[in-house]
């Protein structure tokens, strides 16, 4: 039996069908090994800085078929992607699976000729690529788990920072704080609309912009007196030349701002046109396109829209450190024009159809006419117009969408007379740079070197996830916690989240790639002076507000002072004689439920007792959180109901805790929607999916709880035979 091994299902589907039933194809799944969740012992930093990797959850019935596979085969190959995570993933199964010599294999686009080729040209695993990967993911984790920790102690639990996600958020806080500086300037516009007196052609707009509200006022005035003739026509042809091939920068931002794709999307679509054998690897910098390609593309731009459209071109590379994949993201047979199993599949595969046959056809030809307008006055400015019109569409042909507006202008001579039809005088004021959309956040993160192509939909996704940064009209715009974290690093760790830094470790992790770096001497040259900054500032004081409120702000309890805080919420204003008055004002100025003394202290840390604001109404807990996790159970709040308490004890804490210390079972919302679980949680993590009824389940002791029409009652513990009986039967 022969064995080849890749990552998807969906590609190890598409691959058996080119193999002739030659090979068993199966799939890893992804990653089969990471580093463990807990940062303790996850990698050895003495030892030089190795990795501790585990089993992935729920990967170990993926490893024993494989395992069981690998013993039956007389030949392993590796078929994972064409880049250092696919490498990396080949060097995984060959420890976990104890391959001796497994071959690799590698091609970037899954058609049968591609996999049949690859097939003849076995190679071993690229230690440099696999290193690289491993750097890059012990670097990550160094950073943000040690960075992290620090945030929690100084800023606010639950908080988290990362080598590049915190440079992204940094470029978008430092543009909303371009934006509120930003002071506009008054401007005036005046636009006359013109025809001509004789050949009574289509009216057109002219316009000028005046540099006094005073003098456009006196222009109005003068041009309404005043006879206008054409003073100058200039015309001009221009070519538009065609863009390159899509890289992964560049189809995130063309399906973000043509399709409204986040790159999250764009990715996880290509991924499945890629696995389906549509397009080749999606995971690229180069603009290259095989020979292979180009023949098949001009034959069909030919065949399609005439010999005069062909022009076969390459595209130089822009990125220095090219080397993920050797050409740009393509359909593979570019005869077929639509593909795809869903409308979102088919819309990226057209788009990509377009930008490929496009780049390898002609330039397209405008005339661009600019008409100039004088008044008989002699005092007024002149007024001007332009437009443009396509003589000849060339690659436009192929992507009309591309085209933008036509601008058609009348044709007149010079000194032809003109009739001023209406003019208009508009007040405006300069605007302020626009926000980041997520196609314009991409292209800044390439220009300035921030990440790789396969990591700028993960970084994005991850600072929306964090709750740093919110889509505001298409717009990325940072919340209060976002700019908070990012104010903090930028006072502390300016350094490491500097374009520079964030650059020069990309080209390092390249270099290492190449095989020209050290991965032990990288990461020490980090690591050493990084642990320093990290220990230097522990000793500076929690962040417990964030300056002092306006002065007009006074609290609604007592009249005092306010100061700025951060709840997860976001920024709030708060008593500054917290915690002996709870007075709070939102932004607005609305008044806020503040957190309530209650005179007691906690039995398990001796701190106070306050009133907080949960999921469901006012409880009561320790002013310690998170250090103190305690909550008191049944705790009365004048003027408010206990909401979402069943009343039905939790019989693992009725067993493990004394009386008066057990707690009942509530009922909480998650991911997956309504579920009851223990009041003592996180102490107690007893879950139940339905509601309890309270009775015990006299086959096992676990709790009863509301069923179905069939089975009305049933067990909460899905082992025992009244859970689900007719099953069970």
């Amino acid at each position: 039996m022969k064995l080849l091994i890749v990552e998807s299902p969906a590609k190890a589907k598409t691959i058996a069908k080119y193999l002739d039933n030659a090979y068993t194809v199966r799939a890893s799944v992804g990653h089969i090994r990471d580093l463990p969740k807990s940062n303790k012992n996850a990698i050895d930093i003495e030892g030089g800085f190795v990795p501790r990797y585990e089993i992935s959850k729920g990967k170990e019935h993926v490893i024993e078929e494989l395992t069981k596979l690998t013993k039956k085969a007389d030949e392993v190959l590796l078929a994972t992607d064409p880049d250092r995570e696919g490498e990396a993933i080949a060097w995984h199964l060959q420890q976990t699976l104890k391959l001796k010599n497994p071959e690799r294999i590698v091609f970037h686009e899954i058609t049968k000729e591609a996999v049949r080729e690859a097939m003849k040209h076995p190679r071993a695993i690229d230690t440099n690529l696999r290193v690289a990967q491993e750097a890059r993911r012990v670097l990550d984790r160094l950073f943000g788990y040690d960075l992290s920790a620090l945030i929690w102690q100084k800023v606010r639990y639950g908080l988290s920072a990362g080598r590049v996600q915190s440079p992204a958020l940094r470029i978008i806080v430092e543009r909303e704080k371009e934006i509120r500086a930003f002071v506009p300037e008054a401007y005036w516009v005046i636009e006359a609309l013109f025809t001509d007196k004789k050949k009574n052609q289509v009216p057109f707009h002219c316009s000028i912009e005046p540099k006094t509200e005073a003098g456009a006022i006196d222009i109005v005035e003068r041009a309404k007196k005043s006879d206008w003739q054409v003073e100058s026509i200039e015309e001009t042809k221009a070519k538009r030349s065609a863009r390159a091939p899509f890289t992964t920068s560049t189809l995130q931002q063309a399906a973000s701002s043509r399709l409204g794709y986040a790159p999250s999307i764009t990715m996880r679509l290509a991924q499945k046109l890629y696995e389906a054998g549509h397009i080749s690897y999606m995971r690229t910098d180069s603009t290259t396109l095989s020979q292979q390609a180009v023949t098949e593309i001009t034959s069909i731009i030919k065949k399609k829209f005439g010999n005069n459209y062909s022009d076969p071109k390459q595209f130089k590379t822009k990125s220095k450190n090219a080397q993920e994949a050797h050409e740009a993201i393509r359909p593979t047979h570019a005869t077929t024009e639509g593909a795809g199993t869903s409308p979102q599949e088919r819309k990226l595969y057209q788009l990509i159809w377009q930008r490929t046959v496009a780049s390898q056809m002609s330039d397209s030809e405008s005339l661009r006419t600019k008409i100039s307008a004088i008044a008989s006055d002699g005092k007024i400015p002149v007024f001007e117009t332009s437009g443009s019109r396509v003589l000849f569409d060339g690659w436009l042909k192929a992507d009309p969408e591309a085209r933008g507006e036509e601008i058609d202008l009348p044709k007149l001579v010079k000194g032809d007379d003109l009739k001023l039809l209406t003019i208009e005088l508009t007040g405006k004021e300069t605007e302020p740079p626009h926000r980041y959309t997520e196609a314009g956040l991409v292209k800044e993160l390439e220009k300035r070197g921030i990440g790789r192509p396969s990591t700028y939909a993960s970084i994005i996704k991850t600072i929306q996830d964090r709750d740093y940064v919110i889509k505001d009209n298409k717009a990325l715009k940072p919340t209060d916690t976002g700019e908070v974290v990012s104010d903090f690093l930028s006072q502390y760790f300016a350094d490491y989240i500097s374009d520079t830094f964030t650059a020069e470790m990309e080209d390092e992790l390249d270099e290492i790639a190449l095989g020209k770096r050290d991965y032990v001497k990288t990461l020490k040259d980090f690591y050493g002076p990084f642990t320093k900054d990290i220990d230097s500032k522990k000793k500076i004081e929690k962040i417990t507000n964030l300056g002092v409120a306006p002065k007009e702000m006074k609290c609604p309890k007592c009249g005092s002072a306010m100061i700025i805080k951060l709840a997860k919420s976001g920024k709030f204003y708060s008593c500054s004689r917290f915690p002996d008055c709870n007075g709070a004002l939102t932004f607005e100025g609305k008044e806020l439920e503040g957190s309530k003394l209650t005179g007691e202290k906690c039995p398990d840390c001796a701190g106070d007792l306050i009133e907080r604001d949960g999921k469901f109404g006012r409880f009561v807990a320790c002013s310690n959180y998170p250090k103190c996790k305690y909550i008191k159970k049944d705790a009365v709040i004048e003027g408010q109901e206990k909401q979402g308490d069943t009343g039905v004890e939790c019989p693992v804490c009725k067993k493990s805790l004394p009386a008066g210390r057990q707690g009942t079972m509530v009922q909480k919302k998650g991911r997956f929607g309504i579920f009851y679980g223990c009041s003592n949680y996180p102490k107690c993590k007893t879950i139940i999916k339905s509601k309890p009824t309270g009775r015990i389940c006299p086959e096992c002791g676990s709790l009863m709880m509301e069923g179905t029409k069939t089975i009305p009652e049933r067990c909460s513990n899905k082992a025992c035979p009244k859970h689900n009986p007719h099953r069970m039967k």
